[in-house]
């Protein structure tokens, strides 16, 4: 009798957790990008190193190196089409390009979508202006010939479809159709004609519409065109916050009642300005398009990032009610922006690196460990994928910098990475536009203002006693303090400085969250020991940043850019005088200031600069498997009872403000219900409990929420349910 054969191991098909892996490369200097735009030796090597991380997509983007068409220097590939090609029937042309360029610029595209493939990704063009008049722009390099208000439809949507039958290898286009484009939000007929042209192509293109100032007719302008349609919300803003989705957007981004829609940017700045920075309304059950989140370079642009846990949360994020995945605009994005780019030679590269032993050969090879933890945990965020425990440490800092605290939405404001001192004492008046007045460092906003608590308010609750459950800045501060803490040195050179200033990050905002409250104690009572403390603290502050400019001392050039702006560029030791000023301003005060001795305020100091414990007993809650349409949802949160229990709820849709409802206490459980009228919608539900804890004359209040953060910061604070069919 034959030996029994062993059975042969079933084949597996792992499905990717994000079916859209994306890795966006920007054009946006000539004098720096156009070096690695025709270098044929580095795409097939850059590429494999994408696939090899298991990303699914690239997108090379052009037309992004400006905003608005003001004071345009650097117009290469700005308006796009003519940079490319000739579009028959039409005498459009980029004035001072050669024929020549023109056409191997072509032929390198191209190329670089043939290689993409080749490789295994799908290729993404990205056309982000449509504008062709540079305004007040005296000595652009490149001016374009030949358009009028009524050939510039036809001739873009003939000169799309033009590209991609010249580039078969394109799978999509992604277009920023809002005012930002060049063309006034609301021009529905032109965007029509671009559509058009890319139904035009002859084949399946997709169309990738970036999310800000969208609305229903655009988007059903897209799906009438029988492509597969994503539409792209910025996750966390310009910038890059903890791994979930806000809870809520700024009061800056919320609709002004009366507000009336006019001009360039009418929609995004006025009725669908909650669509700027968030998932806006976009998260209906009913929708027929897809959702594909993008990571702008606000918060992370020139260091080094790599940290497995918090990758994994991102991973788990993308998938929020049924999204499709990410796309991740690349490190030093925006380097060079707005006419600031620096030829190479001499100047350290793309990386900025003074010092010329740390430089790569090819800009992306810095950052190896940020493409694999970003690709390998986005296709599996169980995925094990190890780094040096500093990096991964340090590389939790500066997205909840981001997530507490944020001075402006905007990347072209805000920079923490080489971060502009925001005065504790005196309004900002130029870079951080988007800070509620008056503009100080107190009042700056949480990017996350349901789930984080701004300073001035935070010192308001000390000083009467109360709480809410948000994450206080003091508890941010402790969160950052742990974190640098557990930072020590890295054996790669250029991975270790990098580590230590993020680190240096870390150890500044902590102290200096904690000097912004200490301070707001002293406005709101005069106290001498607020404020003493409070310039205690802010040199705590003061030496963290001494420390870390000293360490980039000589290893970056003394002019970083990325914009032309002055908070845009330099290097971390022109902001010391910032600092100092600022300091001053504080030791001023000191004269008139008193010690009242009150002792709310001596408390409100203990607590500014102590060690906080976020208390109260566990709480258990299992959500629903969903809701009904028009039917009550009661809810129940069990648990010891406290002194009160809260829910918090709104439908996934953030141009609505949040409910709440006081719980009741039932038997071992607190409940409360969603009324049936507020559950008739086509959105899914989110909610989360607040509960507070009745104070003595020992301890204050205490207040916390739940679901809330692990202990590692991983995770969903609040609990989402869709509806049921029936």
């Amino acid at each position: 009798m034959p030996a029994t054969l062993p059975a042969l191991p079933q084949a597996t098909a792992i499905r990717p957790a994000n079916a859209v892996r994306s890795i966006q490369r920007l054009f946006t200097s000539e004098a720096e990008d156009k070096p690695w735009f025709n270098d044929r030796e580095m795409w097939p090597r850059y590429l494999a190193m994408l696939a090899e991380n298991k990303f699914s997509r690239f997108n090379l983007s052009f037309g992004i190196g400006y905003d608005f068409l003001r004071a345009v220097t650097d117009a290469y590939f700005l308006f796009s089409y003519p940079f490319l090609l000739d579009v028959p029937g039409y005498k459009v042309r980029a004035a001072n390009l050669p024929d020549a360029e023109r056409d191997r610029n072509l032929e390198t595209l191209r190329y670089i979508s043939e290689q993409t493939v080749a490789a295994g990704l799908e290729f993404q063009l990205g056309i982000w202006m449509h504008g062709y008049v540079w305004e007040n722009s005296p000595k652009p390099n490149y001016t374009i010939e030949g358009l009028n208000k009524e050939n510039h439809g036809p001739y873009c949507g003939d000169a799309i479809a033009a590209l991609l039958r010249a580039c078969p290898a394109i799978h999509g286009v992604t277009l920023r159709v809002h005012g930002e484009s060049g063309v006034e939000e609301g021009s529905y007929a032109f965007w029509g004609k671009v559509f058009d042209g890319v139904k035009r192509s002859g084949r399946t293109v997709e169309l990738d519409l970036h999310a800000k100032g969208i609305d229903k007719g655009m988007i059903d302008l897209a799906l009438a065109t029988g492509m597969p349609v994503k539409v792209s919300p910025k996750f966390w803003a310009e910038h890059m916050g903890m791994p979930y989705h806000q809870a809520d957007i700024r009061d800056q981004e919320v609709p002004k009642a009366g507000h009336k829609d006019s001009g360039l940017m009418a929609m995004s700045a006025g009725s669908r300005s909650f669509t700027r920075y968030g998932y806006a309304d976009l998260l209906r059950e009913d929708r027929k398009f897809e959702i594909l989140w993008r990571i702008w370079p606000g918060t992370q642009r020139l260091l080094t990032w790599a940290d497995p846990l918090f990758a994994a949360g991102y991973s788990r994020a993308f998938q929020f009610a049924g999204s499709c995945g990410v796309e991740v605009m690349e490190p030093l994005s925006f380097k060079g922006r707005r006419g600031s780019g620096i030829a190479s030679t001499g100047s350290g590269g793309r990386c900025g690196y003074a010092d010329a032993s740390l430089k790569p050969r090819w800009d992306w090879e810095k950052y190896a460990d940020t493409y694999r933890v970003w690709g390998l945990k986005l296709h599996n965020p169980e995925a094990h994928v190890v780094v040096d425990p500093s990096l991964a440490a340090a590389s939790r800092i500066l997205p909840i910098i981001t997530t507490a605290h944020l001075p402006s939405a905007a990347n072209n404001n805000y920079w923490p990475e080489l971060y502009t001192n925001q005065s504790l004492v005196e309004p900002s008046k130029s870079e951080y536009g988007d800070t509620p007045a008056p503009k100080t460092f107190g009042n700056t906003s949480p990017l996350d203002p349901q789930l984080f608590s701004r300073i001035n308010d935070f010192a308001g609750e000390l000083l009467q006693g109360g709480r809410s459950g948000k994450y206080s800045p003091v508890e941010v501060a402790q969160w950052l303090e742990d974190l640098a803490g557990a930072v020590k040195p890295v054996k790669s050179r250029r991975v270790d400085i990098d580590v230590a200033i993020q680190a240096g990050l870390g150890r500044f905002f902590a102290a200096k969250f904690r000097a912004g409250v200490l301070y707001a104690i002293h406005e709101k009572t005069g106290d001498r020991t607020a404020l003493e403390e409070a310039v205690k603290h802010y040199r705590i502050a003061r030496a963290a940043w001494a420390g870390l400019a000293e360490r980039a001392k000589g290893v970056y050039v003394v002019d970083l850019t990325v914009g032309e702006l002055p908070w845009l560029r330099g290097h971390w030791l022109d902001r010391l005088p910032a600092i100092d000023a600022d300091i001053a301003l504080l030791e001023q005060r000191l004269g008139a200031a008193k010690v009242t001795g009150d002792a709310k305020v001596k408390a409100a100091i203990a607590e500014a600069t102590g060690r906080p414990q976020r208390g109260g007993p566990a709480m258990r809650h299992k959500a629903p498997e969903g809701f009904r349409r028009r039917q009550a949802l009661v809810v129940e949160l069990t648990g010891p009872a406290v002194a009160s229990a809260r829910l918090y709820y709104r439908h996934l849709n953030q141009a609505e403000r949040w409910e709440s409802v006081a719980m009741e206490r039932k038997g071992a459980a607190y409940a409360a219900a969603i009324p049936g009228a507020y559950t008739d919608s086509a959105y899914p539900l989110q909610y989360y409990f607040e509960l507070k804890a009745a104070g003595d004359q020992t301890r204050p209040e205490s207040a916390w929420l739940h679901p809330g953060f692990p202990a590692d910061l991983v995770g969903q604070p609040y609990y989402v349910v869709g509806s049921l069919a029936g």
